[in-house]
């Protein structure tokens, strides 16, 4: 088989295992904004704001640093032994100090001291089996992978059905855990899910014998930590919005924001599909001859996949926002969602671009792309919500993202150059976005004219990349 047919069949298999779980948890959008008021989406999407937070300090790029050690380093025994005992004790660590000072950082963060127990205990768990899951994607269990993810979302789901829908909801067992905010089930159910992947990865902590290489857990913090001031910087890139909208707006305005902003999963589950397969296929790949060429077309047919979603859920928006959203209160915000689409696909772009900092060891490099990015999400946000309202944050996301994927690109050509097709790859960003906005914005979301815009952009692509396109398929 190719490398490039290995490539997409591990992506397709790593997909499922992050798509179809977060898409059935997805579907949960439609029985919470049915079921809460805007204020109560919009708690609870603060609470998973900040407990994206807390994931990125208590992993601190451990996941990243460990793909490459493992990769690289002949004792790979005493590489996962060393990221498990350091995860393990440093998530031990913060649970204490996050326990005793629950009134000051709870006040501070903004989240209801009754919701703080349970971002605890979510946060701590979700930390610990970070490591379990990066050994599953590195050692190639893509199956074993998705069939533990697939169990926590419909724990998660089912359990959200029982203590949230009015119509398949077991009165009994909401009377069992007694809360008086209905989002709190949303948080219950969670923490339990996150306890029960936490017993099936649990047999991956004792997969060697525990032995501590203080060498390793250098090289794996060196490593890593600017790939954690990166992820703090996307937290804010991705979440900023929705914890300044409840105070420059209000909470009313944040619930539509946030629950219009999913409608841009779509994108964001090809993206972290992507990357589920993708980050061990670059690390695996780097040291063979052809390695740069498949980085640059890997890219291309990323773009032209990301191009073709963008345009679907654009035209379609009108047949697909209904299945998810069905409140009239929550369309408030609907004008977003192809600005936050085409924010996510240039940040799948900038993920592909990465590739050279982290194969060259200059992961300062991601942190300082992101610091940046951070640095207008802030600025745009700050400033602007106040003059033109939510759509700002739309305009902030896009922003930060399209200018991290240029800085990449461009500092990539120094230390990494890549052979991206940059010319073709300009080509099918900017007209699917182009037809997209076009559709939506000028012809009102027309359908049958955004259907004639996707047939013509698919030609165009069909047509473009014919002979690539036959040879791709004839290699076995």
């Amino acid at each position: 088989m190719s490398v490039l047919k290995t490539f997409f069949k591990d992506t397709v298999i790593y997909g499922l295992a992050i798509v179809l779980p977060r898409l059935i948890n997805f579907l949960l959008v439609r029985l919470h904004t049915d079921v809460l008021p805007n204020e109560g989406y919009s708690e609870n999407t603060e609470f998973y704001v900040v407990a994206a937070f807390f994931n990125v300090i208590l992993t601190y790029g451990m996941e990243t640093s460990f793909f490459r050690f493992f990769s690289k380093n002949k004792d790979k025994k005493a590489v996962l032994s060393t990221a498990i005992l350091t995860i393990l004790g440093s998530t031990l660590l913060f649970g204490i100090a996050l326990l005793v000072f629950r009134e000051t950082i709870s006040e501070i963060l903004r989240i209801n001291t009754d919701f703080y127990t349970l971002l605890v205990g979510i946060t701590l768990i979700d930390t610990l089996i970070v490591i379990p899951f990066a050994y599953l994607r590195v050692t190639g269990r893509p199956i074993r992978f998705a069939s533990i993810k697939l169990i926590n979302v419909l724990i998660i789901v089912v359990l959200n059905v029982l203590l949230l829908s009015k119509t398949y909801g077991w009165e009994g067992l909401r009377e069992w855990f007694h809360v008086e905010n209905k989002v709190e089930y949303i948080f219950i159910a969670n923490l339990i899910a996150s306890a029960a992947v936490l017993i099936l990865v649990s047999p991956y902590f004792f997969r060697s014998k525990f032995q501590f290489d203080t060498k390793i857990l250098k090289q794996l913090l060196t490593y890593g930590w600017p790939i954690m001031v990166a992820g703090l910087a996307f937290v804010i890139n991705e979440n900023l919005d929705k914890w300044l909208l409840p105070s420059l707006e209000s909470e009313f305005v944040n619930g539509a924001y946030s629950a219009c902003y999913k409608l841009a999963v779509f994108m964001t589950l090809f993206i972290q599909a992507f990357r589920m397969g993708a980050e061990p296929f670059f690390f695996n790949h780097s040291d063979k001859d052809n390695a740069t060429q498949t980085y640059a077309t890997i890219l291309k047919y990323f773009t032209i996949v990301g191009a073709l979603g963008l345009m679907i859920v654009v035209i379609y928006i009108d047949l697909l926002r209904p299945l998810f959203i069905n409140k009239e209160s929550y369309l408030l915000a609907l004008d977003i969602v192809p600005i936050v689409l085409l924010a996510n696909l240039c940040l799948g772009i900038y993920h592909n671009l990465s590739i050279w900092y982290k194969l060259t060891d200059r992961t300062k490099f991601g942190m300082y792309i992101s610091i940046i990015g951070a640095g207008i999400t802030i600025a745009v946000n700050l400033i602007f919500i106040r003059k033109i309202g939510f759509m700002a944050a739309a305009y902030a996301t896009l922003m930060a993202y399209g200018i991290m994927m240029l800085l990449s690109y461009f500092l990539g050509r120094k230390y990494y150059p890549v052979p991206y097709q940059v010319s073709r790859i300009a080509l099918y960003l900017l007209l699917s976005a182009g037809l997209s906005f076009i559709t939506y914005y000028k012809f009102d979301r027309d359908i049958l004219l955004g259907t004639v815009f996707l047939l013509l952009f698919s030609a165009l692509v069909v047509f473009l990349e014919r002979k690539e396109l036959t040879k791709l398929l004839r290699k076995g």
